[in-house]
């Protein structure tokens, strides 16, 4: 396959997830992390960055780990993910990585440039996560 096409394999596998479970859960973690900010009257520019960034990082863990645990699914797009968990993983991590960097910038009081390197690390972290979690599954199965 070419480049091209890998990208829009990744892409494509990435819609495998289970991404209304994973809404529910980013809705609930980040529900429950303002709730938390609001109690403890730590009250700041930050009130609303925080809880949306760990809402974000839990969407995105939960619909792309779930994507690699379940079945179901288109078959070839399911086995290319198997064959390549860390190339599929990287669309999810990407998409955090730019969404948590905009979450950081607009509701907190990062700079773009401390947004972004604030982002690396749940971005790096979900990468992670996906990509041992699909080569254990693959390693398993072979």
């Amino acid at each position: 396959m070419s480049g091209r096409e890998n990208r829009q394999a990744a892409v494509a596998a990435a819609t495998l997830g289970p991404w209304r479970t994973a809404a529910a859960v980013g809705t609930v973690v980040g529900g429950a992390a303002l709730a938390v900010e609001v109690v403890t009257l730590d009250w700041s520019l930050d009130i609303l960055s925080w809880p949306v960034s760990l809402g974000l990082f839990f969407f995105f863990l939960v619909g792309t780990v779930g994507g690699r645990l379940r079945g179901g699914g288109d078959r070839r797009l399911r086995r290319w993910a198997d064959e390549h968990p860390w190339q599929s993983a990287l669309p999810a991590a990407g998409a955090l990585l730019g969404l948590d960097t905009l979450a950081l910038w607009l509701l907190g009081d990062h700079s773009l440039f401390g947004a972004l390197f604030t982002s690396l690390l749940p971005a790096g972290a979900l990468l992670a996560v996906a990509g041992v979690v699909g080569s254990v599954k693959a390693a398993r199965r072979g």
